[in-house]
């Protein structure tokens, strides 16, 4: 049988290990409880970076938010 041919179990594996890996990861992530570990870690870090944001353009967020508020 041809390598290359799509009817072969090892093109489908070769040709898609990528996803294979992530899926595996991903079941690992929720079977162990690591999901919620990682979504509170991305909270977290999202939350410094939004503070680092705020921090270094102070005058056009306080001008975004003026803006927000007198619209409501």
């Amino acid at each position: 049988m041809n390598e290359n041919d799509p009817k072969n179990f090892a093109w489908y594996v070769k040709e898609y290990k990528g996803a294979i890996i992530g899926a595996v990861i991903a079941l690992l992530f929720v079977a162990t409880g690591l999901s919620k570990l990682v979504i509170a870690l991305l909270v977290i870090v999202a939350g410094m970076f939004l503070g680092y944001y705020v921090q270094n353009n102070k005058e056009s967020v306080k001008e975004i938010l003026r803006n927000f508020i007198d619209k409501f």
